[in-house]
């Protein structure tokens, strides 16, 4: 199993063990996942489910940020074909900011992101990272979606996400680049980070995991803000770790733990949203942004 396919598993067994779904769904989840009937469920019996198995939905007002501005559908060309997202114009743009999605791939709520950023003054394109595989939208099933993104070889996803990144500069010419992404995508910017890319002048990870043995050595114009929950076990038992990668490599950076908060906290659509963190983080983030890609 790769390290991208046991870090989506154990996303199912958190939120079984959070009591967000039940075991007839985590089990459905990781036997799309590729594990057995067997190692599932001893998997979800070493857990002890907490709460409902039919939570109610986000609670709080809107999303964090202002209202998104419209985002226009694209395409462009990617290492193996074409790839596909969503960018969002800012009027006069400060700069530029790749945003990585989820584990469920392109969503609405990944698109509004994007379109919050250009209300915000930064351009912003949402890429697809199953673009290969037909595109977010070919899967019916969330679960399927998430297993075809469990199945790519990291280095696709490095080269695709470059890929976003020179259609961000075609699209905003001269102006300095940024990467965000959440859970999933969060891992995604570490590991873009830890390939060298040359070009981000920051990056902003929420709750995502560090690759194992990060040297981040090659991304050293990159100032870097992490981004965590404190109720994130999972996800935080890799922070000290991207601290000390993030020092080794000496790059500017801020880690910021929100109190309260759980894993998605910033997602407006998921159970966990936690809308005075979601608040904060954007705030905190637009600030990063105003310091760093000037």
């Amino acid at each position: 199993m790769s390290s991208i396919n046991e870090y989506l598993t154990s996303e199912v067994v958190v939120d079984y063990s959070d009591g967000l779904i039940n075991r007839r769904e985590a089990l459905h989840r990781l036997s799309v996942l590729g594990v057995g009937l067997a190692v599932a469920g001893a998997m979800l019996a070493a857990c002890s489910p907490a709460g409902t198995s039919e939570p109610s939905g986000p609670s709080g007002t809107g999303p964090a940020g202002p209202s998104a501005l419209p985002t226009q559908a694209i395409t462009f060309p990617g290492p193996q074909g074409t790839l596909q997202g969503a960018f969002a114009a800012a009027a006069d743009p400060r700069g530029s900011v790749l945003v990585i999605h989820e584990n469920r791939g392109l969503t609405d709520h990944i698109r509004s992101v994007a379109g919050r950023l250009a209300a915000s003054g930064y351009s912003a394109l949402a890429i697809d990272l199953l673009s290969e595989e037909g595109g977010t939208a070919k899967f019916t099933d969330p679960a399927e979606a998430t297993a075809a993104l469990g199945a790519v070889p990291p280095a696709r996803f490095i080269a695709d996400l470059k890929a976003g990144l020179d259609e961000l500069l075609r699209r905003t010419p001269a102006k300095s680049l940024a990467a965000m992404g959440f859970c999933f995508g969060g891992g995604m910017v570490w590991q873009l980070l830890a390939a060298g890319e040359p070009r981000l002048r920051a990056a902003v990870p929420f709750y995502g995991p560090l690759p194992d043995a990060a040297d981040l050595s090659g991304s050293r114009g990159a100032a870097v803000l992490g981004i965590y929950a404190e109720l994130d076990t999972r996800v935080n038992a890799t922070r000290d770790a991207a601290r000390a990668a993030l020092e080794k490599a000496g790059l500017k950076h801020e880690i910021v733990t929100y109190p309260g908060a759980n894993h998605a906290f910033f997602n407006d659509t998921g159970q966990r949203y936690d809308p005075t963190a979601a608040t904060q983080a954007y705030q905190r983030l637009l600030d990063w942004f105003g310091t760093n890609l000037s």
